[in-house]
C-alpha cells in the first residue's frame, strides 16, 4: 500500500511556470511506475506524463511534450512535474499515480493500469 498526497497547484497567468510535487509514503517508492494525470469535468482521464521506476524513460502527451517534465528523487519518494509557458487549457484537477513494476524501465500512460492515486491538486491558468 502506497499513500500519494500531492502539492504545488494554484492560480497562475498564462505563460507562467508551476511545480508540482506527489510525495509517497507506505512502502519502497523505488518499486512503482508513476503518473501524473488530469481530467476536466466531462472530460476522460488524461496521463499527462510517466516516468519509469529508474527515472530513465519518461513518456507525454502531445499538447505539453516541451513545456512540461516529470522526475523523480527515490530517496525522497516524490515524483514532480515541473510545468512551464502555461496555458488556459491547461486548467485542471492534476493527480498523481502509482503502479507496482517488476520492469525498471517500464512507463504505464493508461489510467487502468494504475492501482494507487492522490486526491488531486487543482491547476488554473488565467488567459
Amino acid at each position: 500500500q502506497v499513500q500519494l498526497v500531492e502539492s504545488g497547484g494554484g492560480l497562475v497567468q498564462a505563460g507562467g511556470s508551476l511545480r508540482l510535487s506527489c510525495a509517497a509514503s507506505g512502502r519502497t517508492f523505488s518499486n512503482y511506475a508513476m503518473g501524473w494525470f488530469r481530467q476536466a469535468p466531462g472530460k476522460e482521464r488524461e496521463c499527462v506524463a510517466g516516468i519509469s521506476w529508474s527515472g530513465g524513460n519518461t513518456a507525454y502527451v502531445d499538447s505539453v511534450k516541451g513545456r512540461f517534465t516529470i522526475s523523480r528523487d527515490n530517496a525522497k519518494g516524490t515524483v514532480y512535474l515541473q510545468m512551464d509557458s502555461l496555458r488556459p487549457t491547461d486548467t485542471d484537477v492534476y493527480c498523481c499515480a502509482a503502479k507496482v513494476v517488476i520492469s525498471s524501465d517500464y512507463v504505464a500512460t493508461a489510467p487502468n493500469e494504475y492501482g494507487y492515486w492522490g486526491q488531486g491538486t487543482q491547476v488554473t491558468v488565467s488567459s
